[in-house]
């Protein structure tokens, strides 16, 4: 079987990583240094290195210049990279034969960069999917080998869409290696003028901006679900929406009120109707009951 290394971090790289034990010989993983996590602190290892432990695979955690002596020293003929976490150098990238293939949760020249299904849900695309290319000095800008379609339906959330090209991808991967490491695939150039980006979020990144549409922001929430969580500023702090909807009914912008029996945010157009909402050091709620709990009083938001 041919040699592979396989990069990776987070659970979305699992499904591949688990893809390439069926086809390739996986004789190194490399994955991010664990971090801190959670309020407490504490180092916590990626899901990449607990199923790699798992799976009796060599695993190895460069952090530095290091990594291209670990590359070397494996002799990997091809390498596998899905949400790895890391530039790689061009050095680096020259080591396995067949040089690094990654697998990238957009259709490329679309959504390059580290946020692509965050991206593709708030621009409102009516479809996204997964690229296999090869990796070059650029960001995300090399050959794609090939490529999947999915729709994005209108209940799809970050996370419920990363599952699903996870899985998608992972089966491309499987359909699609043994032929390019066989010379058999034909590399496509991405179309340069048609290329988007999706730069790493900031959680600053999923304030809700109420000077909006309730449709963009009814998508923000859902493409920030379930991190880094779509927020509104309030003057007592930060109020969480873990769930939402746009509607047509206009109310005052910029105020969380009661309207009928609805949570509603007056946006530029439209409303956005709160459903499940979660205020400062408490516990995540219905929408209705948060503001039961504030006796129906309204909420300027910035």
């Amino acid at each position: 079987m041919t040699r592979a290394i396989f990069l990776g971090s987070p659970p979305a790289a699992v499904p591949s990583l688990a893809a390439a034990l069926e086809i390739v010989d996986v004789v190194g993983v490399i994955t991010q240094p664990d971090r801190p996590r959670g309020r407490s602190g504490d180092r916590a290892p990626t899901a990449v290195k607990v199923a790699s432990r798992d799976w009796g695979l060599d695993v190895f955690e460069p952090d530095g210049a290091e990594i291209l002596g670990i590359v070397e020293g494996l002799e990997p003929e091809v390498a596998i990279v899905v949400a790895y976490g890391r530039i790689l150098k061009k050095e680096v990238l020259a080591v396995p034969e067949h040089g690094f293939v990654n697998v990238h949760f957009s259709l490329l020249p679309r959504w390059r960069g580290a946020a692509p299904v965050q991206a593709a849900i708030a621009a409102g695309d009516a479809d996204t999917g997964v690229s296999l290319m090869r990796l070059d000095e650029g960001l995300d800008t090399g050959p794609v080998i090939a490529s999947a379609l999915t729709t994005i339906a209108p209940t799809d959330t970050g996370g419920t869409l990363t599952g699903r090209l996870s899985s998608l991808g992972a089966g491309l991967l499987t359909a699609t290696l043994p032929t390019y490491v066989a010379g058999e695939a034909s590399l496509s150039h991405q179309d340069e003028t048609a290329a988007t980006h999706a730069p790493r979020m900031a959680t600053s990144d999923a304030r809700l901006d109420p000077t909006r549409r309730a449709d963009e922001l009814e998508r923000a929430v859902r493409a920030f679900s379930p991190r880094p969580g779509a927020w509104l500023e309030a003057p007592d702090g930060r109020l969480k929406v873990h769930q939402a909807g746009a509607v047509d009914e206009a109310s005052e912008r910029g105020v969380v009120s009661v309207v009928d029996g609805r949570v509603l945010v007056g946006t530029a157009a439209g409303s956005l109707e709160l459903h499940r909402v979660q205020a400062s050091g408490k516990p995540p709620m219905a929408a209705r009951s948060w503001m039961n709990g504030r006796r129906g009083e309204p909420l300027p938001v910035l």
